[in-house]
């Protein structure tokens, strides 16, 4: 068997294009369910962060396989699949494996050394085994990323300052205002980061 993955991250498409492919639960089980009538796929693991939507699979042939997650994302609604294929990346076996990690350990974040993520990539595998998506090659992939994603942090410096988009933005105003105590701010949007930078704001004193 073999192992692909196929994405789209913040360093190959502009937000209003990740947006529209972004993958809340619902829309999540019903890729899961287009994707169990597949033949040759064999296990699945959805991931979908406010910077990345990844798909990975265990595979008879990537090339068959890779079709297969293309067609399924071109089947949800408000999928952009014009032009598409620009804002996609694949990546089978060995490479597929080292992108995990990357992911996993956050070196392929926006801001380096995030701490969300490894949590995001473990509730994947979660749903995941829910949805009956993991098996032998996929199980121990994500366990070994784990893993690789523990040592990086215990054993290098990557998560001295420990650091998130919601953080690095609060860091910047603070650059700018000096003192946020008595400033107004307005966070648009309700996601997992809107909420780190509202207990960010308020722990630098906005009421």
């Amino acid at each position: 068997m073999n192992i692909i993955a196929l994405g789209m991250n913040h360093k190959m498409a502009p937000v209003e294009v990740r947006e529209r492919l972004a993958l809340n639960q619902d829309r999540a089980r019903e890729l899961f369910r287009i994707l169990a009538k597949e033949n040759g796929l064999y296990e699945l693991v959805i991931l979908s962060t406010c910077n990345r939507v990844e798909l990975y699979a265990g595979v008879e042939d990537c090339n068959r396989g890779m079709f297969a997650l293309k067609s399924a994302l071109a089947k949800l609604p408000s999928f952009p699949a014009e032009g598409i294929d620009k804002y996609l990346y694949a990546y089978s076996d060995r490479d597929a494996v080292r992108h995990i990690f990357r992911v996993a350990s956050s070196l392929d974040s926006m801001v380096v050394g995030e701490a969300q993520i490894l949590g995001q990539v473990k509730d994947a595998y979660a749903c995941a085994k829910v949805e009956g998506g993991i098996g032998v090659i996929l199980n121990r992939l994500f366990e070994k990323a784990f893993t690789a994603a523990k040592r990086v942090r215990t054993e290098t410096k990557i998560a001295e300052n420990a650091v998130s988009i919601s953080f690095v933005a609060v860091e910047l105003a603070k650059k700018i205002f000096d003192d946020l105590s008595g400033r107004r701010f307005m966070i648009i949007g309700a996601g997992e980061m809107a909420e780190i930078a509202a207990r960010q704001l308020i722990a630098n004193g906005v009421k």
